[in-house]
């Protein structure tokens, strides 16, 4: 890494994105980054998902200009239309009966941004198909807490890769965090070797 950029930076809270981050070897510090994660209306959600993730980014990097600041976001998508994380558990339910038996798109954005820069962006879809869902398994899931911060409303690398009968991409992406994008715009940065 560039000595002016020194520092790398996660801005997100979420733990499953922290984790996939260590996998990379690479020192870095955590630091949530606040935004306003409402969607526009007909924005499409590959346009979505990099806006968000550089607001993210560009977020970190004007509380800590000296570092090189990742940001992603995920969106999961049926339909064409957005989920976002749920509101409540009853939203959650809902988000879950219309996945279920069928096959959705989850699209994740990542963005590297550093001081004297532009920053950069990548989109990045996966496809996943859950079996059908009976209204007992949706309820027990929903119970357990974890699809409530969750896009889309469930975790594929928890209890919802029961779920899952098929999966089109990097498990990675659907996590929230695809590693080879990531990789790359750290690389193009000169974040991560050359």
């Amino acid at each position: 890494m560039s000595s002016e950029h020194s520092t790398l930076l996660l801005a997100s809270a979420s733990p499953r994105r922290r984790e996939l981050m260590a996998t990379l070897g690479l020192p870095f510090e955590v630091l949530a980054a606040e935004i306003d994660e409402s969607l526009p209306s007909g924005e499409a959600p590959e346009r979505s998902v990099v806006r968000l993730a550089a607001e993210k980014a560009e977020t970190g990097l004007k509380l800590r200009p000296e570092a090189t600041v990742l940001g992603a976001d995920t969106l999961v998508v049926l339909d064409g239309f957005a989920f976002g994380k749920p509101r409540d558990a009853a939203q959650a339910r809902s988000m879950l009966r219309e996945l279920s038996g069928r096959t959705h798109r989850v699209w994740t954005g990542v963005a590297v941004a550093s001081a004297g820069a532009p920053t950069l962006v990548r989109a990045v879809v996966a496809e996943v198909g859950f079996r059908a869902l009976s209204p007992q398994e949706i309820d027990a899931y929903v119970k357990t807490g974890e699809p409530l911060d969750k896009a889309g409303a469930y975790a594929i690398q928890g209890r919802a890769s029961a779920f899952v009968t098929e999966l089109r991409g990097e498990l990675s992406t659907v996590v929230g965090l695809p590693m080879s994008a990531t990789i790359e715009l750290l690389r193009e940065r000169g974040a991560f070797g050359q």
